[in-house]
């Protein structure tokens, strides 16, 4: 279902953008820079987080991690990864394919100022398989999403 809800979303949102499919999978930062030929900074990993009551997606470049101590500044909570069923529960993407497109209800979405150091990035497109080239700005125009400063930035 979540490779075809991103379909409907580029076909709808974005009909220029086509997702790419991998014959080898995708799941991990290593795995889609492989599969996709990029460094692994340009994969935009999407980390789904509960802070309280609420959830949310934080897009972030594949080599940065999360700073827990700006996530909490940020929203005023302590974050907590969300468990595997959760996860494809609510957004209605499996883990390894979880992406900001296409989701099965809306969620409050933020880009990590680390996507910025790049022209163009590769998030995943709802699967293990599948992911698009974007850049950091189109997709967070696309997704109505709100920028942050909330990683820790790697080269």
């Amino acid at each position: 279902m979540s490779l075809e809800s991103v379909r409907a979303f580029f076909a709808e949102k974005a009909p220029d953008i086509s997702v790419i499919e991998s014959p080898i999978s995708s799941a991990t930062v290593t795995l889609a820079a492989e599969a996709y030929g990029v460094e692994p900074g340009r994969i935009a990993k999407t980390l789904s987080l509960r802070i309280g009551e609420r959830v949310i997606l934080i897009v972030a470049s594949g080599t940065s991690r999360m700073d827990n101590k700006k996530v909490k500044a940020q929203f005023g909570g302590k974050p907590k990864m969300l468990g595997l069923e959760e996860v494809a529960e609510i957004t209605g993407h499996e883990v390894g394919g979880v992406c900001p497109f296409g989701l099965k209800s809306p969620l409050p979405i933020y880009c990590d100022l680390s996507l910025k150091a790049f022209d163009v990035v590769v998030p995943a497109a709802g699967s293990t398989h599948s992911a698009v080239r974007i850049t950091p700005e189109r997709m967070a125009e696309l997704t109505a999403a709100e920028w942050v400063d909330v990683c820790e930035h790697r080269p």
